[in-house]
């Protein structure tokens, strides 16, 4: 047997269904006046192309390399089980990680961390000494090296990586008072072989963080050239949002490194990536490791 239906509502008198049109009619008429309102306004405001809204939509914009998974806060990790797993994975490189908290402590070493070839990071050193030498009053940033100041050639051996620039800079200093200089922070590093331990750059970028090594304008200046450089696709692409990331990476025959200070709040830490691999320095699987190495390092540091 069929249940039987809600009754049929019965139909409207001809005076009721006057007022409904009468009704559908003014709301209609109300969203045609708001919607006219609402375009003049937006066509009487802002030109869209102008500098401020240039500003504000690369604002909104993802940085360069960044994935969706780095967006997420990192998950809390063991991080020496992490780090085994990962080199177990890609036995075909060699890895040496070293992190350093800049308010002090031993640091953490997982891997080899033995000397590497330090391709672009040792730039860093560079960069540390001649400002050193500025502010014992034996350089000047005014200098003219090349065609232009040494303050150009720092800022582009940096935030570039101008090998032009570090080859001027460091003949201004001179190979030996490199070497001096290197020595007198506990690093062992001569520029004709340029080998360094991750421990050596992570006690580099310790020191300059923590305001050691040089004056604090001048550590300003340096940590900014360590930003928003022409490469970001190590350790920046990896790291969730909300760490800000001072770093300088270097690529050389089949040496692949990047090293930063990771802050976020109060903590900052030096953390320095070495790998080698016979392969093409810029391929994916490399990459890959790097940013599984980043995203290890920062669920253990930083966690949420």
């Amino acid at each position: 047997m069929n249940t039987p239906g809600p009754p049929t509502p019965a139909p409207a008198s001809a005076g009721v269904k006057a007022r409904r049109r009468l009704v559908a009619v003014g709301a209609a008429t109300t969203l045609l006046l708001a919607g006219a309102v609402t375009a003049g306004a937006l066509r009487t405001g802002p030109d869209p192309k102008t500098d401020f809204w240039a500003t504000l939509h690369s604002q909104l914009q993802p940085l360069p390399g960044r994935s969706a998974a780095a967006s997420a806060p990192p998950a809390v990790v063991d991080l020496a089980a992490e780090m085994r797993r990962i080199q177990a994975e890609n036995p075909d490189y060699r890895i040496g990680v070293v992190i350093q908290d800049t308010r002090g402590g031993e640091p953490q070493a997982y891997g080899d961390v033995a000397a590497y070839k330090a391709a672009s990071t040792a730039k860093i050193i560079t960069a540390a000494a001649y400002y050193h030498l500025v502010e014992t009053g034996e350089k000047s940033l005014e200098t003219q090296l090349g065609s232009f100041s040494a303050a150009f050639q720092l800022q582009a051996m940096v935030n570039t990586s101008s090998d032009d620039s570090w080859l001027l800079l460091m003949q201004d200093i001179g190979y030996p008072r490199l070497i001096e200089y290197a020595a007198s922070l506990g690093i062992s590093y001569d520029p004709e072989q340029n080998l360094l331990t991750p421990a050596a750059m992570a006690l580099l970028l310790k020191q300059l963080y923590a305001g050691q090594l040089l004056s604090p304008e001048h550590t300003e200046e340096l940590l900014g050239y360590m930003q928003d450089t022409n490469d970001e696709e190590l350790i920046p692409a990896a790291v969730p949002q909300g760490i800000t990331v001072n770093h300088k990476y270097g690529v050389v025959q089949g040496y692949v490194h990047d090293a930063a200070v990771l802050r976020s709040g109060d903590a900052a830490y030096a953390v320095a990536i070495y790998t080698w691999g016979d392969e093409d320095a810029d391929s994916p699987d490399r990459i890959d490791v790097i940013h599984q190495l980043t995203t290890a390092v920062a669920g253990s540091l930083f966690r949420r």
